[in-house]
């Protein structure tokens, strides 16, 4: 996952940044359920998932399992090593009320060029430190693309148009999951929207909201979906707010202090 809060600007009020990170001094804690049906609790048991990672991992990453076995474990795990999030490039447009929006996973070759102005604007600079030559934007969005599938990065596409950069990425599977009390199965998202003009006007919300729904429909073994925006960045934890999530804590990541926000497939309707 990138060092930074991917959701460079995901708002609902016109402030300078809308990524996945949000900010301090936002008055939260009314946001906080106590029911015992979205408690936060400690999962002891390592996903299935994850530990067959940990021994595909032991193996040369380039290089295709030698015995018959192995192979099998490999193609059960990670087929073709790139998503092991259910098909994220299957998950089909959705209509939200924005417009008709589409996850769509991201190019290099087509991609890179408007994903490099982006990274070079200074709202999304702030947050996601990509700016300077493409090759910058270039090493990370090939190392999510060359990755073993926990993470996939598409672009946005509202009514056909690319707006908005994110990442869906398997959170239980992430480092993410070394600082908060993960459970098999929760799915992160990381955001921004590319166009100045398409920030400040609510579309962050209403695709936060729309993309969490989805990945709760698409993935059945998942009950929540995370993100972990700066808590610098207000406008942002004020979207994932708005699109249903809830703040759960605060907590330190290594390049970040970061708001932990939640979307429970429980509240899905209440919230």
């Amino acid at each position: 996952m990138p060092s930074t809060d991917a959701s460079a600007k995901a708002t609902t009020a016109p402030a300078p940044t809308v990524d996945a990170g949000a900010a301090a001094g936002t008055d939260l804690g009314p946001v906080e359920d106590s029911g015992t049906d979205c408690e936060d609790t400690l999962e002891l048991r390592l996903p299935d998932a994850f530990l067959a990672l940990i021994a595909g991992e032991a193996t040369d990453a380039d290089a295709e399992p030698d015995s018959e076995e192995s192979r099998a474990q490999f193609s059960a795990v990670a087929p073709g090593r790139d998503d092991l999030l259910d098909g994220v490039a299957d998950w089909g447009p959705v209509n939200t009320p924005v417009g008709v929006f589409h996850l769509v996973p991201v190019h290099a070759e087509r991609d890179l060029p408007l994903l490099g102005r982006w990274m070079n604007d200074p709202a999304v600079a702030e947050f996601w430190e990509l700016a300077g030559p493409q090759n910058r934007t270039e090493d990370h969005v090939r190392s999510q693309l060359s990755g073993d599938g926990r993470s996939v990065s598409c672009l946005g596409m509202l009514d056909g148009t690319a707006m908005s950069y994110w990442e869906i990425y398997r959170a239980d599977l992430d480092p993410v999951a070394r600082h908060y009390p993960a459970r098999p199965h929760d799915t992160g998202i990381h955001l921004l929207i590319g166009a100045a003009a398409d920030r400040g006007r609510g579309l962050g919300s209403a695709l936060l909201r729309a993309v969490a729904d989805l990945t709760l429909d698409k993935r059945p073994a998942c009950s929540r979906v995370i993100a972990e925006p700066d808590l610098r960045n207000i406008a942002s934890v004020s979207a994932f707010l708005s699109a249903g999530f809830r703040f759960s804590a605060e907590i330190d990541l290594p390049e970040k202090r970061a708001a932990l926000m939640v979307r429970d497939r429980s509240l899905r309707d209440v919230l």
